[in-house]
């Protein structure tokens, strides 16, 4: 017999990859998205025929309940939430409600209406902020530096605590960086690779950055939603650290992918203090042993490969406003 899912946040970048990998597994996927006068459904759009797209909100407790109570999903991935670093400075308390109360909304409905529902919680490597060692591992103290951060450290406590007091299945994946073609414009690697698109096109002439020394462990967005579901797999609930054991600087992004498509990064870079944040984290770096040797997951993609995918992908995109006539060639 099938399984049932449910994914919240289906239309963001991780639900997208995730929705893709159960239905190939033959999973009856539902995936809520909140509701908008133009919902943006630019990501499913290839597969929206194939999943259930139900209107639903983290800050609806009766929302939640009655969505819970009529799929009975037998699993759960709550990848919704304001997810964006610099808006919880300038939104603290909504990305509280959302990224960190959101969750604990969830569990209660899915305690009340369907307790034998596995659940996965979306936490974040921005956990472990201004890191207290290197690599950071489960067993590794949070020290929040944003907003965002400190939310999400709500929801990760809140979900080990729903599991070790009302005995349900309940896990939490420490994500670091994933990326890929379908990642939000408004984040850094997008940024990156959207502004080499431009200016391969002739559309642009610089691009503004902030932090160049920042260090982050990027992996691909697809690999890391294997890892999701292979955490409810598993026989007993954990948390577990996902990421590539691999750190490179915003740098090295950059000089990627403007090297994928023949261009002299220092002739197009502007460093601008705008994008500074107020409260930098500076190096994170995961190490994913304890999920390799508990259910054998490994990152396929390299760095190399996501980045040239990435430029590739936007140089695609933007090829109708050229104002270049030479051949794409972007690797």
């Amino acid at each position: 017999m099938s399984k049932t899912a449910l994914i919240t946040g289906v239309t963001g970048q991780d639900g997208s990859y995730l929705a893709e990998l159960l239905l190939e597994k033959g999973y009856e996927v539902y995936g809520t998205h909140r509701r908008a006068s133009t919902p943006n459904l630019e990501r499913v759009e290839h597969i929206q025929n194939k999943i259930n797209l139900v209107q639903a909100d983290l800050l609806d407790q009766s929302c939640l309940s009655t969505l819970v109570k009529s799929i009975q999903p037998d699993e759960v991935y709550n990848l919704a939430a304001q997810s964006f670093v610099p808006t919880s400075w300038t939104q603290p308390l909504m990305t509280g409600e959302f990224t960190g109360l959101g969750v604990a909304r969830l569990l209660e409905a899915i305690r009340h209406h369907c307790p034998s529902a596995k659940f996965y919680q979306a936490s974040s490597s921005e956990m472990f902020g201004k890191v207290l060692e290197t690599p950071q591992k489960e067993t590794t103290p949070f020290y929040p530096r944003s907003p965002y951060a400190v939310a999400k450290v709500y929801g990760h406590y809140i979900t080990v605590n729903y599991r070790e007091s009302y005995d349900m299945f309940a896990c939490s994946g420490i994500l670091f960086n994933h990326e890929s073609p379908r990642r939000g414009l408004e984040f850094v690697t997008r940024k990156i690779t959207n502004g080499v698109a431009r200016i391969y096109h002739g559309l642009d002439t610089e691009l503004r950055l902030g932090n160049l020394d920042s260090k982050r462990d990027w992996g691909f967005a697809g690999d890391y939603v294997r890892a999701m579901w292979m955490m409810l797999q598993a026989d007993t609930p954990d948390d577990y650290v996902v990421g590539t054991g691999e750190t490179h600087t915003v740098r090295e992004f950059v000089e990627l992918a403007f090297g994928a498509v023949g261009l002299d990064w220092q002739k197009h870079v502007v460093i601008d203090p705008k994008f500074f944040r107020p409260a930098e984290v500076d190096l994170l770096l995961g190490d994913p042993t304890k999920a390799k040797e508990a259910f054998g997951w490994e990152p396929e993609c390299s760095f190399k490969q996501l980045v040239s995918d990435m430029v590739k992908s936007d140089v695609e995109k933007l090829a109708g406003q050229s104002k270049r006539h030479k051949h794409i060639k972007a690797a």
